[in-house]
């Protein structure tokens, strides 16, 4: 049997001992994972949220605030599961739109080279935070 000529790449989908990668996780692969989760996320809680209110509303009056209940307080303030479903919904729609802009640059023809693309894809992690921080304080501010 011939030896593996080591000028060869190795693929890196194959193990070499237990378990282990030929290649490290970088932030475009982590980005490449939450542009589908996000999208996935938005497509499935989102259409079940529209028509859940879109029924309570079509239910009359009781229904609609049992839908309420679920994520306000009495006072009319969001309570945690409507902090938590308006934080992680607007993150995914952040995260996923900017992320659609890098990959509308990458399909241009820009931003391949591996450093352009490390960047990119932490600015796509960070953008998403920094976005929805900003779109909550601004909402907390009306």
């Amino acid at each position: 049997m011939a030896s593996r000529n080591p000028a060869r790449p190795r693929s890196p989908h194959l193990f070499s001992g237990f378990l282990k990668l030929h290649y490290s996780w970088g932030p475009h692969m982590l980005v490449s994972i939450l542009h589908r989760a996000t999208g996935s996320g938005m497509a499935t809680v989102g259409t079940v949220l529209l028509v859940w209110w879109l029924a309570a509303i079509a239910a009359g009056a009781e229904a609609y605030a049992t839908f309420l209940n679920v994520f306000t307080t009495s006072a009319g303030n969001l309570n945690v599961i409507g902090w938590i479903v308006g934080l992680g919904i607007t993150y995914a729609f952040f995260t996923h739109m900017l992320n659609g802009v890098r990959h509308l640059v990458m399909d241009a023809g820009a931003a391949f080279e591996l450093k352009r693309n490390k960047m990119f894809s932490l600015i796509v992690i960070a953008g998403g935070f920094v976005l929805t921080a900003a779109f909550w304080l601004y909402l907390g501010m009306k």
